[in-house]
């Protein structure tokens, strides 16, 4: 059990958080949930001891072991990969060290090897035998190969270190796991693993996420962050969403109902105050009136932002066609003669590993580089508008964000564009932010603000949901789901796929898997289960002498 028992932390004069009580008790997964700046990282620092509260304590049940997922990505450069799993049982770890440092000592004494027998009889009860096959079957869960095992870390990837830091943070059974994003940089293996790891999890979980579906499947308990409180509901973040939706409901018509009672005893006592046989009725529904008090409803701090596709013209029945296109990047054949036709309903997520693939393909379709061979060909009446995933050069500039987005704007008026900058919370002086001081949320919605003002027919999204909070995502997800055009996107985001695609593709080596289904089908299909079959049977297969 974990509890924070009245904390409060102030920043300068705001209070992030303000007299919090919660308790996370075990066997239950907790989802922290809340705006962009609630303090949702903030406060899994503090329950980690990371970060002092300015009042109040966290209060954990003695013996208990807390872990969490560290996000400083060099700080285990100089270790090798099992070694830095292991340390996720720090006293563990210890031992480990301590008992090879006596063994190596040349003059082995008495006292040394008391103490290696007392270090012994620890390492055994913690299971110190199985430290490294346990920390290596987290590392082969999460996607890294044992040929990386013994590798020092600086050696790996960024992707590759996100996950040794996850199976660090899962390693040894903790009492208590924190994750803040753990899902980020996941590839699609890697996310499925995880979420059985954290449902068949007995212990306590903490985890802060903006992935939707994730929240969907591993929660029994969402912790909303809103004005400095937090407030927990039972069940995973659908049923929060419905439940809090309710609650507001219920209040408005609540005091629906009493203000028309006020409205009818105020008409009362207008009209019978001054009359001698009623005066008791209305001294009666005076102290009545005194006694209704209405609920305070306070709108929450969550933003929304108000995302419309609308194309300034109907797209016809020739949209696309790809024909053997072919590129090789740094001497990789990452597009290996891909061929396929777009339909005028289309929504086709593109899923998978490769996701250099699907981001060459879309700079091919956009115009910005040239395949090696084959072709494609855009419809007459196709109107194409393209979010890139990287936009660094784009945001390079002191322009501002009105004049970013004025020369692809219809209408050369200031105010029409700024109407376009509002629904995306770029609300008055907000408009005149530089480019080159933007947050990563702040140039995506720079970017959607584009392609709406665009009013192009097709949308092609590399990874539109990075950076984004989820309200944004949520936002995002409904346009395209409403958007009456063709739309080819990529997205870590499963909800956002499932929910948007009607089509499904796949860049493999051994060719293009095109199916007209949704994510969840394609997932479950045959088509999966054998691409899983391979992969396995890769892992285990003995390297050739």
């Amino acid at each position: 059990m974990i509890q924070a028992s009245n904390i409060t932390l102030r920043l300068g004069k705001r209070a992030l958080f303000e007299e919090v009580n919660i308790k996370f008790t075990e066997g239950n997964c907790y989802g922290i949930i809340g705006a962009n700046g609630a303090g949702k990282s903030t406060f899994l620092k503090i329950l980690s001891g990371q970060l002092e509260p300015t009042n109040g304590d966290i209060i954990i049940t003695p013996g208990q072991r807390l872990s969490f997922l560290q996000q400083d990505h060099f700080k285990y450069d100089s270790f090798s990969v099992l070694d830095t799993v292991i340390m996720g049982n720090h006293r563990l770890y210890q031992i480990m060290q301590e008992k090879d440092a006596i063994y190596a000592k040349e003059d082995f004494t008495d006292e040394d090897g008391i103490r290696a027998s007392e270090l012994e009889a620890e390492f055994a009860s913690m299971d110190g035998w199985e430290a490294e096959s346990n920390a290596a079957s987290l590392l082969n869960g999460l996607g890294i190969d044992t040929d990386l095992h013994y590798k020092i870390m600086s050696e790996l990837g960024g992707s590759e270190k996100v996950k040794v830091l996850l199976a660090q943070a899962l390693f040894g059974n903790p009492d208590i796991l924190l994750l803040d994003e753990p899902t980020n940089h996941l590839d699609l293996e890697a996310i499925r693993w995880l979420e059985e790891f954290l449902i068949n999890f007995e212990n306590t979980v903490i985890v802060v996420s903006h992935d939707r579906y994730f929240l969907n499947k591993v929660c029994t308990h969402i912790a909303d962050i809103d004005y400095a409180k937090i407030q927990l509901y039972a069940g995973n973040y659908d049923f929060w969403y419905e439940s809090s939706q309710l609650m507001v409901r219920q209040m408005k018509e609540s005091n629906k109902k009493k203000e028309e009672k006020i409205k009818e005893l105020q008409e009362f006592i207008q009209r019978f105050s001054a009359n001698a046989s009623k005066s008791k009725q209305a001294t009666s529904r005076k102290r009545a009136l005194e006694k209704i008090q209405l609920e305070d409803i306070r709108p929450s701090s969550r933003k929304y932002p108000y995302i419309d596709f609308r194309p300034s013209r109907e797209i016809g029945n020739e949209v696309l066609t790809v024909s053997n296109l072919s590129k090789t990047i740094d001497g990789v054949k990452v597009l290996d003669n891909i061929s396929f036709i777009v339909g005028r309903e289309d929504k086709i997520a593109f899923v998978g590993p490769d996701t250099l693939a699907a981001t060459t393909l879309f700079r091919i379709l956009a115009g910005e580089i040239e395949p090696d061979e084959g072709t494609y060909k855009w419809g007459v009446t196709t109107n194409v508008s393209y979010f890139p995933k990287d936009n660094t050069k784009l945001f390079d500039s002191e322009e501002t964000i009105v004049d970013f987005l004025m020369p692809f704007s219809p209408e050369k008026d200031v105010t029409y564009v700024r109407g376009f900058m509002g629904r995306m919370l770029f609300a008055g002086e907000e408009g005149s932010k530089k480019l080159n001081v933007l947050s990563g949320g702040e140039r995506v919605r720079v970017m959607l603000s584009r392609m709406m003002i665009a009013g192009a027919n097709v949308l092609i999204l590399d990874e539109p949901t990075n950076h984004l909070d989820m309200e944004s995502i949520t936002s995002l997800n409904n346009g395209l789901i409403k958007f009456p055009g063709v739309a080819l996107f990529t997205s870590q985001d499963h909800q956002f796929i499932q929910t948007s695609a009607n089509r499904i593709m796949e860049i493999t080596p051994s060719g293009l898997i095109d199916k007209i289904t949704t994510y969840d089908e394609y997932l479950d299909s045959d088509v999966m289960a054998r691409k899983r079959q391979v992969m396995r049977v890769n892992k285990d297969e003995e390297p050739l002498n």
